[in-house]
């Protein structure tokens, strides 16, 4: 935005005077929480101190503290020579407190808070001189800021019926300013102009006087702004929890549309729009009235459901299947309740999208997203309002960045948005979304009565309320020749939220595991036996999961009561996961005949697999008795078993575990656990080295550092210096405590954490453990150096007791690779980064997000850095850093304080990370083989089970596809869905082998609605590089 030309800003400076008054600096102050009765009942107030004002001419006092506010008003008779008598007198107030409470007189007459933070109230509606007012402010500030009064002034307004009289100066000053905003920017001759007209006036130190002049000879520009259009929708930003519980956002949801309802009725021309299903989804259950009315208004057109997903969630640390669920439940809520399917992906907050997005949005009927999180950057200003979005396959949807949420009707800031918007896009239609929000709102009469005064006058583009999905098709009409944007959309803030609250992050993961095993085990019973596909079951877990990724839930940005009741939630999606997925494991073993056992007291085990690839991974099972064990496999063949006793958080457990070869994809293979004699246990070595086929690491006995790790498969040194590095840093975490890391937080080191004790905990022919323990300031770390035979992986299983505040805490592996690009794992796919940034937006990525995993590599070598639950990383040539623990203490003070346990795992390997499968061997740290131990008799013999030996259900035979989903179909429990995606950026066909006597019959968007109306019989399916794809299975018919 260009500075207003010199003469123009004088004429203003000279105009809002004469109707406005700043009354910012006449407060008095008093830091005590007095009742409204003891400040109104005396003249005390009158002798409080002058409010002092610091350089932003705000009142500011400590945080967590309450201040009173107090000063008497005298109406003049006039302002600059402009007389008042008659005007209606408000008072405008903004601020940033945890609460505020107004008084007029004695009387309470508006609240507020961090969120419903401004207002205009009407202190008089005829003012007569010499009247007075009694005004006070009751304020607490944030606990976790200081508070402050922004901003306060008198405004002095022309009565709204009076529409024949002219309007107040300040009026004009801002009629004059959206004038000059528009000349500026689209027609700088005629600016000049306006310029010299005003300069040769006379009498500009009162120019009052010659405002109805002024007016006339400006009407020549009026039809060159009213034939631009501002349309306004109404909006409440509703937060499903924050600052507040979940059960204060219902009390929010039903006043918001409460009151919307009640002002469409007085302003007939309001139009609405809100997002999350969920919150209509509540409402239909326990305000069928209010939800009731909603489905009326939207029927008429003067309400609109844009949500596409069952909230507005976090989209960096989800699966991709959750996205797809999101949009599913989303989006099949909103067709089934509202008769219609959202065309816009409504998203103004959530903390930065990844790439595939728009094939996920794209395949579900959706052809918009809308945010406006970007214009928060911290460095660079994103280029684009109105551009394609394209994800890697080649997939796009237009995408819409937003004006702000939560805004008054204010001429200049809707000009001046309007005008950019008009000059980078070309189109002379904007948007603005009129409503106080955060905590709820919505539109309110003064912004409705402002709206109208507005669009009569001549100065000021045609303001209009228009239902957004019109305004999308007018914009959609007009827009075809757009930028594209072919990468994530990063937002240059909140980078903590990949870290914060690492228990969310830990119960979202693991939830999202048990529900796919839940399906897919479920899904293949119900195909072989008669066991009842617990469908009502398994949505009600998933929209507990998908609530809970709620952008300020998942992220770990709100209140203890928040993860309090977002706790109970992930308990409850953990019990009814485990409960099906033993149920569907119980019934399809049941299905197995069982070969004889090797002894009378034997017991069968079935190891699961869930993925659609063959395993060969180390199992563990818990003894009945301490006495001495042997596994064997159904053929006979005795294995290599090791038995161990450890003891861990105060418990105690005994367990065998072997290695189990070749357990089949979605299938399972057999084994005995035999009571007898197992070989003895070797010698524990003394040195600290631990080494199989692939691997051999040497464990520093003065650190507990990886001090080499030399990989077999590629013949060469994983590390260029010692590995495993715990490193902290004092981190204040900006202003947005939870939210952000502090950029300078590399420039305040805290000393490395210390090794306390090392010690063998296992060794023996299936598994290595060496457990380290480390200090770092008040906090301990206990740490199992676990390397399988069979494994090319070493993986870090640690137990921490977080005891900090404000410390930043990373795992470093320095590698001997000179990547220039590191590669992540994002929701269905992968994305690189410059480890050596070179512009400022690269730059600004120096903490990024990803799901399971990060790699550098070069052509011959790479190394992987996996994780089960840890998603902030930073790389640069030769170092991969993992973020495992943040300590902020707003909103939250007791943020991760106390134990936590989760597992991360280095993976050197030959040639690059898709050669080397990586995406394969995070998703088995994450999805473990899943152990069953059978009934003593076996079930009926069924089609697959016709013989003993090992057994895959589903086979995928291109080996760059991952299954995502296996489950009956939304509305024909007969029909399957199943879902994969290519993780390696390669094409392949889907040819599926089954036992479940299936046939893919056709292929489906993410709505599991057909693709062509075609029912083509094909025998394989085409896939591009990182595509999604969804099919419909039936059984042949027999």
């Amino acid at each position: 935005m260009t500075p207003i030309a010199p003469s123009i800003q004088a004429l203003l400076d000279r105009l809002r005077p004469c109707s406005q008054a700043d009354i910012q600096s006449r407060w008095r102050w008093q830091a005590t929480d007095l009742s409204a009765e003891q400040v109104f009942a005396s003249t005390d107030p009158l002798h409080w101190p002058i409010a002092p004002l610091n350089d932003r001419q705000h009142i500011a006092w400590k945080k967590g503290q309450p201040l009173w506010l107090y000063q008497q008003i005298t109406v003049p008779s006039q302002l600059q020579g402009y007389p008042l008598a008659g005007l209606t007198l408000r008072l405008s107030l903004a601020w940033w407190a945890e609460l505020a409470e107004i008084f007029v007189e004695g009387e309470l007459v508006q609240t507020g808070d961090l969120y419903d933070y401004f207002t205009r109230i009407c202190l008089s509606p005829a003012v007569t001189a010499a009247q007075t007012l009694r005004v006070a402010l009751r304020l607490f500030s944030p606990r976790h800021d200081r508070g402050a009064l922004v901003r306060s002034h008198l405004l002095y307004e022309i009565p709204s019926e009076n529409t024949a009289a002219s309007p107040e100066p300040a009026f004009v000053a801002d009629e004059l300013a959206v004038l000059e905003r528009y000349l500026a920017a689209f027609a700088p001759a005629e600016l000049e102009k306006l310029v010299t007209e005003i300069q040769d006036w006379p009498d500009l130190d009162h120019p009052t006087a010659r405002i109805p002049h002024l007016r006339e000879s400006l009407l020549v520009y009026s039809p060159y702004l009213k034939k631009r259009q501002i349309h306004c929708v109404g909006h409440a930003h509703l937060d499903l929890a924050w600052l507040w519980p979940v059960s204060e956002t219902w009390e929010a949801a039903e006043r918001t549309f409460q009151s919307v309802l009640d002002l469409q009725k007085e302003f007939p021309e309001l139009t609405y729009t809100h997002s999350s299903p969920a919150l209509f989804d509540w409402l239909e259950h326990n305000r069928p009235a209010l939800f009731q009315q909603i489905q009326k208004k939207v029927k008429q057109g003067a309400w609109t459901i844009d949500a596409g997903l069952w909230v507005e969630p976090e989209l960096n640390l989800i699966s991709g299947e959750s996205i797809a669920r999101q949009i599913l439940y989303g989006q099949r809520y909103t067709h089934e309740k509202f008769g219609q399917i959202s065309q816009t992906a409504w998203l103004p907050d959530s903390f930065g999208f990844c790439w595939q997005l728009p094939q996920l949005l794209k395949e579900s009927g959706i052809e918009t997203f809308a945010t406006l999180k970007l214009s928060w950057n911290d460095t660079t200003q994103f280029p684009h309002n109105l551009f394609w979005w394209q994800s890697p396959d080649g997939s796009r949807i237009r995408a819409l960045m937003l004006p702000p949420i939560g805004a008054d009707i204010d001429p200049v800031q809707m000009a001046d948005r309007a005008a950019d918007w008009e000059a980078e896009t070309q189109i002379p239609h904007s948007l603005w979304l009129p409503g106080i929000g955060d905590h709820g709102g919505g539109p309110t009469r003064d912004m409705l009565e402002k709206a109208q005064r507005w669009n009569r006058s001549p100065f000021f583009p045609t303001l209009s309320f228009t239902p957004l999905p019109d305004y999308i098709d007018l914009i959609s009409q007009q827009s075809q020749d757009l930028p594209t944007w072919n990468d994530e959309l990063y937002l240059e803030l909140h980078r903590g939220c990949y870290t914060t609250h690492a228990d969310q992050k830990q119960a979202n993961r693991r939830c999202e595991d048990l529900l796919y095993q839940a399906e897919l085990w479920a899904a293949i019973a119900a195909l072989l036996t008669n066991y009842p596909y617990p469908q009502a079951q398994l949505e009600a877990a998933w929209k507990k999961l998908l609530f809970n990724q709620f952008h300020d839930i998942l992220p770990g940005s709100a209140i203890p009561e928040v993860f309090a009741d977002a706790n109970r939630d992930w308990e409850a999606v953990k019990a009814t996961g485990t409960q099906v997925m033993q149920a569907g494991l119980g019934a399809i073993a049941a299905t197995v005949p069982l070969p004889p056992p090797p002894q009378p007291d034997a017991q069968a085990y079935l190891v699961f697999n869930a993925l659609n690839w063959d395993r060969t991974e180390v199992v563990t099972l818990t003894l009945p008795h301490t006495s001495k064990w042997q596994v064997r496999d159904f053929e006979g063949e005795v294995l290599p078993t090791q038995v161990c006793s450890e003891t861990v958080a105060e418990e105690r457990c005994d367990r065998v575990c072997f290695l189990a070869e070749s357990v089949p994809s979605v299938g399972y293979r057999g084994f005995w656990l035999c009571p007898e004699a197992s070989a003895a246990e070797p010698q524990k070595p003394s040195a600290y080295v631990m080494e199989n086929q692939f691997l051999k690491a040497t464990v520093d006995p003065k650190t507990g550092e990886i001090s080499s790790l030399w990989s077999y498969s590629a013949q060469r040194e994983s590390l260029s210096a010692p590995a495993n590095q715990l490193l902290a840093w004092r981190d204040q975490g900006q202003y947005w405590d939870a939210w952000n890391i502090a950029p300078d937080y590399a420039d305040h080191p805290l000393p490395p954490a210390q090794l306390t004790s090392i010690a063998w905990m296992e060794t023996g022919p299936v598994r290595q453990r060496l457990r380290i323990v480390r200090r770092l300031n008040q906090s301990e770390f206990v740490q199992d150096y676990i390397l399988d035979q069979g494994s090319p992986v070493l993986k870090v299983e640690t137990w921490a007791d977080w005891q900090e505040t404000h410390v930043l805490l990373k795992v470093n592996f320095p590698v001997a690779i000179a990547a220039r690009q590191a590669t992540y794992e994002i929701p269905f796919g992968a994305i690189q980064r410059p480890t050596q940034p070179q512009t400022a937006a690269e730059k600004a990525k120096w903490e990024v997000p990803a799901l399971r995993w990060a790699d550098l590599s070069q052509a011959d070598f790479g190394v992987s850095l996996l994780t089960d639950c840890k998603h902030g990383f930073d790389a640069s040539p030769g170092q991969l850093r993992l973020t495992l623990l943040k300590a902020p203490v707003w909103p939250d003070p007791g943020c991760d304080r106390g134990p936590h346990h989760f597992s991360y795992a280095i993976y050197p390997h030959a040639k690059n990370w898709q050669a080397a499968k990586t995406v394969h061997q995070a998703h088995a740290l994450n999805i473990f083989l899943a152990p069953y131990l059978c009934e003593a008799t076996s079930g009926p013999v069924t089609s697959h089970a016709n013989q003993t030996g090992p057994c895959s259900f589903l086979r995928l035979t291109a080996k760059n596809l991952i299954l995502s989903a296996f489950k009956p179909s939304e509305d024909e429990p007969k029909q399957f869905i199943l879902r994969c995606y290519d993780a390696y950026g390669q094409s392949a066909r889907l040819e599926l082998e089954n036992a479940l006597d299936v046939q893919v019959q056709e292929q489906l968007n993410l709505l599991e609605m057909p693709l062509s109306t075609k029912n083509s019989k094909k025998t394989n399916w085409p896939i591009s590089p990182w595509q999604v794809s969804t099919y419909r299975l039936e059984r042949n018919p027999e």
